[in-house]
């Protein structure tokens, strides 16, 4: 079962998603600030993470900057009371996978820690699988990314994004495409949210960074002869 960490320091808010988090069969646990949720996920390991932005002690963007490198960070889902969207490029860029502002929906919120709990890696896999780009291996199992032997840390969306593209080098994929395949459901962010995932993917990326292409008007492709 996937295991939950909601993190906000208002206990009646942790403990109604929370609650509502254990009904659909998930293990949850809450936390009340930034550090603690920190300690909680050395502890509890969950695979989501939801995150409110204003906390006491440690911000929850903070706790994106934190986490941000560790192979095995929960995918981050942020809460907040802002609608800017300066804030919510912040959140992006920081690692977080999704966004959601207050007030919301206690059933939204469900369908986005679903939608974040399905791209998680299945430990029932047994066959491994490998995905080569250029100088990538992509092992989708372990969800992993190796270049000539060295490890690139990458969020669970930035790698479900470079999966979808490698897996089909050379096909242009719309904005729109990659915004519905690779996050499950009409987004916050919009089509921007994709545009800041590539720049940061690129950027991890380094030297490989050409194996994704902007295709200008349409969106990206991957290619196994970048320039």
């Amino acid at each position: 079962m996937t295991k939950v960490l909601v993190v906000d320091d208002e206990a009646s808010i942790s403990g109604a998603v929370a609650y509502a988090l254990r009904r659909e069969g998930y293990i949850v646990e809450t936390a009340a600030d930034g550090q603690e949720a920190l300690d909680r996920v050395g502890t509890f390991k969950p695979e989501v993470m939801v995150l409110d932005v204003m906390m006491p002690r440690m911000n929850g963007y903070d706790v994106c900057r934190k986490l941000e490198g560790q192979q095995q960070r929960p995918a981050i889902l942020l809460l907040t009371v802002k609608n800017d969207i300066v804030d919510k490029v912040l959140g992006l860029e920081l690692g977080a996978d999704d966004y959601m502002t207050k007030p919301f929906d206690i059933r939204e919120i469900i369908a986005r820690v679903k939608a974040l709990s399905r791209r998680r890696p299945q430990a029932s896999v047994e066959v491994q699988e490998l995905v080569r780009l250029a100088g990538l291996s992509i092992n989708l199992p372990n969800r992993t990314v190796h270049a000539e032997g060295a490890l690139i840390e990458l969020t669970p969306k930035e790698f479900d994004l470079l999966v979808l593209l490698a897996r089909s080098p050379e096909r242009v994929f719309s904005r729109e495409s990659l915004l519905e395949q690779v996050w499950d459901m009409d987004f916050a962010g919009g089509t921007r949210t994709v545009d800041i995932h590539v720049q940061r993917l690129r950027k991890k990326l380094g030297k490989w960074h050409d194996v994704i292409q902007t295709v200008y008007g349409i969106g990206y492709k991957s290619t196994e002869s970048p320039s």
